[in-house]
C-alpha cells in the first residue's frame, strides 16, 4: 500500500490519495464476499465437470471371504423365521416335525412368525389327527353318539358310563379343550399315556380317548355315530374325533418344508384279516345247500367276510368227485364234500385255507390231493396241512399294504386226541395235517419274527363243549404265544370259547362253527353262536381285534346277532375268560 500511496492526475484534477485508497478497499471487499458465496457447499447441484476419469468401484468376489467387517453399503443378513410348536402336540406329530435351515424355534407364540395350531387355516389344508374312543377289550358296549360323548365332557352323567371320568393324557386334554372348550370339573382324569391302559383294566368300567397311533389290541375301539377308525369304511369327515391342525403365519402355504404328516391314519397302511372257525360242508349243511342253493349259507355274512383284505377259512373236509349225495345224518363221521360246493368258499372271498382239520384224510389220499389241486388252481395258499409232512409245515407268507403276515398251524395229533386216527397226520409218504412240534414251532416263529412277519398261528386241538378253557389248551396256546405269535386262534371248537392276552399276543381258544350243522346240538344251544374275529394290522403292527358275533338260524346259515343277543353272548364269554 505504501507503493500505491500518492497522487494521480485525472484531467487537470488531482484527487487526494487517501480517498482513492478507500475506494480501492471497498471494491476489494465486495469481490471477496462474492467469491465466498460462490464456493459455499450448499449451493452445489452438480459435481464439477472434469476430463479426468473417476476411479472404478471394485467388484466383490463372493468366493473370497472378506477380511474386514462389511461396510454400510452391504445389505444386512435376513433374520431367521421363528416357529412355535405348542407343548401339547401329539408325540408322533412332534417327532415328525423337521425344522428347515433358516428357521428357529420360538420360545413363546407371541415371538413366532409361524405357528402350528389346533384348527383349520384358510391358507392351506389342515392336518387331520385321528383320536379313538376306547374301553378295555372285555366291554360289552360297542359305541356311543357324539352327543353322549360331549355330554360326558360337559359333566352330564351318561349311560353306560354314568359318572366315570374320561381318561386321557395331558396332550389330549389340551387339544380337545381348544376344540371343545374346557371340560367340566371331574369329567376328565389325566394320566401319563403309558399308564392309561392298565388303569382302565383295573378300574372297570372305564373309557378313554387316545391318539390313533396309541391303539393296542387290549383296547376295544368304540364307534362314535357308527364311525370307527379301525374299519375300512371309516369316513373322517363324519367322525367327531378327527381333530384338525394347521400352520398359520408367514410361509404357511409351504407346509412341506416342515415334513409334517398329513394324518396319523393312512388307509393305505391297513390290513384286515377275518379269522373263522369250523367249516364242514357235509351232512345237514350240505343237504340244505342242495335244496336252498350252494351259496345259501353266505346270504347274511358273505359280504362281511369278503370285505376283509385276507379271509381265512378252516375247511376240514376234502372234496371228492366220488362224494355221494349228502344225508342230514351220517353216523360214520367219514366226510367228503361235492366239488361244486367250492362256490360257497368263492362267494365269501376266501384268500387262504387252513388244513389242520381232523377229517381232511377221511376220503383217502386221492381226495386229499385232489382238494389240494383245487386250491392250487384257484390260487389259494394253504397251511397246517399238505401233500406230505414237509409241505404241511410250511408257513404261508403274505404281504398286504406293507404288513407282513405269516400263517402257521398244526394238529395236536393222536397222542392228545385219542379218538382221532393217526392217519389224519401228514407223513413223508402221505398227505394230512401238520403234527404239532413245539420245538419246531418256537424256532420257526422266531425266524419269521426276525424277518418282520406278524405270525398268526392256528390250532386243531382237543374238542370240548364248555365256554371256559381247559388247562391243556391254555398251556399249549400259551407256549405258542410266548414263542412270539401275534395271534393264536383255535379252529377246533364247535362251541365258542374265551380269550386271553399273553403280553402282546391275542389268544382266542375257539371261535365256534362258521358253516356246520350243529344247530341246536349243544347243551343250551351253545353251538348256535360263534365268532368271526376281524384283526386289524396297521404299519406292521396288530392294533385291534373286532369281534363279529353270529347266530345260526338253521343247520347251514348264520346271521349277525341282534344287539340284545350280542350283549348276552359277550357277557357269557367275558365271564368265562375270567374278566
Amino acid at each position: 500500500m505504501r507503493l500505491c500511496a500518492g497522487l494521480f492526475k485525472k484531467g487537470s484534477v488531482w484527487i487526494y490519495t487517501a480517498t482513492l485508497m478507500r475506494i480501492t478497499f471497498l471494491l476489494f471487499l465486495c469481490l471477496l464476499i462474492a467469491g465466498c458465496y460462490q464456493n459455499s457447499p450448499t449451493s452445489i447441484t452438480n459435481p464439477p465437470q472434469t476430463d479426468t476419469p473417476l476411479p472404478s468401484v471394485p467388484i466383490l468376489n463372493i468366493s473370497t471371504t472378506p477380511t474386514s467387517q462389511p461396510t454400510s453399503t452391504t445389505p444386512p443378513t435376513q433374520r431367521p423365521l421363528s416357529v412355535w410348536l405348542p407343548p401339547f402336540l401329539p408325540q408322533m406329530m412332534y417327532s415328525a416335525f423337521k425344522l428347515p435351515d433358516g428357521y428357529i424355534l420360538a420360545s413363546t407364540p407371541e415371538q413366532a412368525d409361524i405357528s402350528l395350531e389346533v384348527g383349520s387355516s384358510n391358507s392351506q389344508p389342515a392336518i387331520q389327527w385321528i383320536y379313538s374312543l376306547v374301553v378295555p377289550f372285555p366291554t360289552v358296549t360297542d359305541g356311543v353318539t357324539f352327543e353322549t360323548l360331549h355330554d360326558a365332557w360337559t359333566g352330564i352323567a351318561v349311560p353306560p358310563f354314568d359318572d366315570v371320568p374320561l381318561l386321557m393324557d395331558k396332550s389330549t386334554l389340551d387339544v380337545l379343550s381348544i376344540q371343545w372348550g374346557s371340560p367340566a370339573p371331574q369329567a376328565v382324569r389325566v394320566l401319563p399315556a403309558n399308564e392309561l391302559l392298565d388303569y382302565a383294566w383295573t378300574n372297570s368300567p372305564s373309557w378313554a380317548i387316545v391318539p390313533f397311533e396309541m391303539l393296542n389290541p387290549r383296547w376295544k375301539v368304540l364307534t362314535i355315530d357308527n364311525q370307527s377308525p379301525v374299519r375300512k369304511d371309516f369316513d373322517p369327515s363324519k367322525y367327531a374325533l378327527n381333530i384338525p391342525f394347521s400352520l398359520s403365519g408367514e410361509l404357511s402355504q409351504q407346509p412341506q418344508l416342515f415334513a409334517l404328516p398329513a394324518t396319523n391314519r393312512d388307509p393305505n397302511r391297513f390290513t384286515t384279516v377275518a379269522m373263522t372257525g369250523v367249516t364242514a360242508l357235509v351232512r345237514a349243511t350240505a343237504f340244505t345247500m342242495e335244496h336252498k342253493g350252494i351259496t345259501y349259507p353266505a346270504e347274511d355274512i358273505g359280504p362281511i367276510l369278503a370285505d376283509a383284505d385276507i379271509t381265512h377259512i378252516s375247511n376240514e373236509i376234502p372234496f371228492s368227485p366220488d362224494c355221494p349225495y349228502p344225508s342230514p345224518k351220517n353216523d360214520t363221521l367219514v366226510f367228503c364234500s361235492n366239488p361244486s360246493y367250492i362256490e360257497l368258499l368263492k362267494v365269501v372271498g376266501t384268500d387262504i385255507v387252513e388244513l389242520t382239520g381232523d377229517h381232511f384224510m377221511d376220503y383217502g389220499p386221492e381226495a386229499t390231493l385232489y382238494t389240494l389241486q383245487m386250491y392250487d388252481d384257484l390260487g389259494w395258499p394253504y397251511f397246517g396241512g399238505g401233500a406230505n409232512a414237509d409241505d404241511a409245515r410250511q408257513p404261508v407268507l403274505l404281504e398286504n399294504n406293507g404288513n407282513k403276515l405269516a400263517f402257521m398251524g398244526c394238529n395236536v395229533g393222536c397222542q392228545v386226541k385219542n379218538e382221532i386216527p393217526c392217519d389224519s397226520i401228514a407223513t413223508d409218504s402221505h398227505p394230512g395235517a401238520a403234527q404239532c412240534d413245539m420245538n419246531w414251532i418256537s424256532s420257526e416263529i422266531s425266524k419269521l419274527r426276525e424277518q418282520g412277519y406278524q405270525v398268526i398261528f392256528t390250532f386243531q386241538h382237543r374238542e370240548y363243549y364248555t365256554y371256559t378253557t381247559e388247562p391243556i389248551l391254555a398251556t399249549d396256546f400259551g407256549k405258542v404265544a410266548a414263542a412270539g405269535a401275534t395271534i393264536v386262534s383255535g379252529s377246533q371248537a364247535h362251541q365258542p370259547h374265551g380269550f386271553a392276552f399273553n403280553d402282546e399276543s391275542f389268544i382266542h381258544y375257539g371261535l365256534g362253527n362258521l358253516f356246520f350243522d350243529q344247530y341246536h346240538f349243544c347243551a343250551g344251544y351253545a353251538c348256535d353262536n360263534a365268532f368271526i374275529d376281524r384283526h386289524v394290522f396297521y404299519a406292521g403292527k396288530h392294533i385291534s381285534t373286532e369281534l363279529i358275533t353270529i347266530h345260526f338260524i338253521d343247520t347251514a346259515r348264520p346271521r349277525l346277532m341282534t344287539s340284545e343277543e350280542r350283549a348276552h353272548f359277550l357277557e357269557i364269554i367275558f365271564k368265562a375268560s375270567g374278566w
